[in-house]
């Protein structure tokens, strides 16, 4: 039983809109980010970098003092403004080669304890108290969790009719999306959505691991704080963008390593060959067509790595992840990486132009091998979190990305 609650959001004023939503602000390079916050007043940045105003650097406590100043002049400029009723918000993206639909709400930290909210990644717990912190000191969020449900007709049905409605929002940013934002104030239509998501046995996180942990941190701290304490409270949810499965697009991340741990070209290769039939592809691109399948560039050629089923064994679920697969036929016992996370040995690329980059990066000499794979699906992820498992690292790169700034939910 899935709960989602209604809030009040803050968000940009009418006219704002376009100007304040930004990507996050780890997506900006430092000449971009400058630009943006010289000559567009209005942008969140300003809010989540409040150094600018001063022209200095601020960390710690300063820092996050400084971004509840700024949140707090946004609204009293009235750039952003305060909703007077709860609603869900009904948020649509458009890209030429994308588009899903979904909705803004308050999701429960009670369901996320109680693995109704699914994960399938670790967190790390110092920057899971590292966010903590940030929601205590600013007491808003405003980058939600991406969560995924089975496609489900009464909803759709919902908000089908909720499309139809004039938008709070319409607006197009430079990388050529549309965005489109409704309110659902009506408590016929809230109720409603709340009753179907309440017949629905799991959520599933997509994206935003750190920030679910976070939350939960948050929430655990307030309550034992507050002597008063109903489990009504805003820190007892955490703000989500809820989609359905069907539209959820999830990209691979290649694997680049810059050497091959001591040994030759040949010698590699016969190590591989006890898991893997190998066909050398030469130089023309080769991208691994089904599961199980691996592509490698190695020494200007490409290489198709068929895993040998008869000797390796399937156990479970993660078993069966491609990248683990990669991970404990190559990477940990012939490359000798055994850190996915730290070791300096390795790096990860995603995108559209992976294979191209792959190619590139180990042409240029800064790396020695490349592998790629076929992106991992719905149901592999949700296999490994119904099983209590957790892929390894830079399994996925999932889209949407949502915006900073839209909605803000309050704590």
């Amino acid at each position: 039983m899935a709960i989602i609650k209604a809030f009040k959001a803050i968000r940009p004023a009418k006219d704002k809109a376009p100007f304040l939503a930004s990507r996050s602000y780890e997506d900006y390079t430092v000449k971009e980010l400058n630009a943006i916050l010289t000559y567009n007043p209005f942008s969140f940045l300003h809010i989540i970098n409040p150094g600018f105003k001063f022209d200095k650097k601020v960390s710690g406590g300063e820092r996050l003092k400084l971004i509840r100043n700024r949140y707090l002049e946004f609204l009293e400029d009235e750039i952003l403004i305060r909703d007077t009723q709860p609603s869900f918000y009904l948020y649509k993206i458009e890209k030429e080669d994308f588009s899903c639909c979904g909705l803004f709400c308050g999701t429960s930290v009670e369901d996320y304890k109680n693995n109704v909210i699914k994960k399938h990644e670790d967190t790390i717990k110092h920057r899971e108290n590292l966010f903590a912190v940030y929601l205590k000191n600013v007491s808003f969020n405003a980058e939600p969790v991406l969560l995924t449900y089975p496609d489900n007709p009464t909803i759709g049905e919902i908000i089908g009719e909720v499309k139809n409605r004039d938008p709070e929002y319409r607006f197009s940013t430079t990388d050529k999306a549309t965005h489109t934002l409704w309110t659902i104030t009506r408590e016929e239509d809230i109720s409603k959505l709340q009753d179907e998501f309440s017949k629905i046995d799991s959520l599933y996180i997509a994206d935003g691991h750190h920030r679910s942990a976070s939350s939960m941190i948050f929430a655990d701290k307030s309550k034992k704080g507050n002597p008063g304490h109903t489990g009504m409270e805003p820190y007892n949810y955490f703000m989500s963008y809820l989609i359905p499965e069907s539209e959820i697009k999830i990209f691979e991340f290649n694997r680049l390593v810059k050497d091959l741990n001591g040994l030759t070209k040949e010698e590699f290769l016969i190590e591989l060959d006890t898991y893997f039939k190998i066909e050398k592809k030469g130089n023309a691109l080769f991208k691994p067509l089904e599961k199980h399948q691996f592509s490698m560039y190695l020494d200007g050629d490409f290489y198709a790595l068929q895993l040998r089923k008869q000797i390796f064994k399937f156990t479970d679920a993660l078993s069966r992840l491609d990248t683990q697969i990669l991970y404990k036929t190559i990477l940990e016992p012939i490359l000798g990486i055994s850190d996915l996370r730290k070791d300096k040995r390795i790096k990860y690329g995603f995108g559209k132009n992976n294979i191209f980059n792959m190619k590139d990066e180990i042409d240029k000499g800064n790396f020695m091998v490349g592998f790629g794979m076929v992106p991992v699906s719905i149901k592999e992820l949700k296999d490994i979190a119904d099983a209590g498992l957790v892929m390894p690292p830079k399994s996925t790169y999932i889209e949407p990305k949502i915006r900073s700034g839209l909605t803000i939910y309050e704590l």
